[in-house]
């Protein structure tokens, strides 16, 4: 069965050709449903192809495809708090998504936003506030951009070379492999020293300041909630550290902000990553909800603090592939492989 859910999802994302009939037959056979997606960062492009760690961002250009696809459909884009009131209502043939963005860089200041907003969009951002407050090291974010700006690179054993895009890339993926873990702010730093790189000003090239987020908080098409301090995986911290994560990103955000701060997602968002006890500590936090990375859709009466998403990345540059987050395939794929 596995492979046979693998097959099918791969011919249906391959071929735009089967865009109509999958949603055709969604159509069909669904009533009142939402969909919500997630990815972290976004490049144009014609910029695309050469970044390192390129996975990581969803192509702008498909991005504005995408938007204009779901209108003509008749999706309607919607906050999470209008997603979570759509969901009590049971609508018959309601159809609305939520694009919600994780951690925020300034490319979620200076390109997504903007994108959003001309569609007249929302779009719902979960702030790390470890990266405005500068206490959260990018070091991926770091990484890549070492790599992809130079054609050799000093390591603690040595000097590699990266003179073309495939060896950046594999050069990325094997470094962040190895320094992934409580060490990789300590390893990054070393590399920043080896390097001659500036890791204040790299960090400031690539996050989100909270000068930005303050231009963003009186947008109408801007919801902002929080996604921890230190981008933690929650499940792994003790019931009080896993309080001081969520109740500490809340808390800052309101200090900062002057916001509500309703809503909440939780770092990495799988099975292993946030559970019971989890959801009940977002509930006491003074959130309303809690997003995961768990794929499916939103029904009627979905509980509120264990929200599906399904995450968007590089990968995803064809509608067909977004028509199986919007009929649900692949959440029941990922149900029925175990991959949850």
């Amino acid at each position: 069965m596995k492979h046979l859910l693998k097959s099918v999802a791969k011919r249906m994302a391959t071929s735009e050709a089967l865009i109509r009939p999958i949603a055709m037959a969604a159509d069909m056979f669904m009533s009142s449903r939402g969909c919500l997606t997630t990815f972290h960062r976004a490049a144009p492009s014609q910029a695309w192809d050469r970044l390192p760690n390129r996975d990581f961002y969803l192509d702008l250009g498909f991005l504005d495809q995408f938007l204009t696809y779901l209108t003509g459909r008749g999706w309607d884009v919607v906050t999470m708090e209008e997603a979570l009131r759509r969901s009590k209502l049971d609508k018959p043939n309601d159809r609305f998504i939520n694009f919600s963005i994780d951690d925020c860089y300034r490319d979620t200041f200076e390109d997504v936003v903007p994108l959003f907003r001309r569609h007249n969009a929302p779009v719902t951002l979960f702030v790390t506030t470890g990266i405005p407050d500068g206490t959260l090291s990018l070091w991926a974010a770091g990484l890549e951009d070492v790599l992809l700006h130079n054609d050799r690179v000093m390591l603690e054993d040595g000097a590699i070379k990266v003179p073309t895009t495939e060896a950046k890339i594999a050069a990325f993926h094997r470094i962040a492999s190895s320094w992934d873990g409580p060490q990789a702010a300590a390893r990054y730093t070393t590399f920043c020293e080896l390097n001659g790189v500036d890791i204040e000003a790299m960090h400031w090239k690539h996050a989100i300041s909270w000068d930005m987020l303050e231009a963003l908080r009186d947008d109408p098409l801007v919801e902002i909630g929080a996604h921890t301090v230190s981008h933690a995986r929650i499940s792994s911290l003790s019931p009080a550290g896993a309080r001081a994560e969520l109740q500490g990103s809340r808390d800052r955000l309101i200090e900062r902000l002057g916001i509500p701060a309703r809503h909440f997602a939780f770092p990495y968002g799988r099975a292993g990553d946030c559970g019971p006890r989890d959801f009940e500590i977002a509930r006491e936090a003074g959130f309303v909800s809690a997003a995961t990375t768990r794929k499916g859709l939103v029904r009627h009466g979905q509980p509120p603090f264990s929200l599906p998403r399904n995450t968007i990345n590089g990968a995803h540059r064809s509608l067909a592939t977004m028509e199986l987050h919007l009929t649900g395939f692949t959440g029941a794929a990922a149900r029925m492989t175990g991959r949850v």
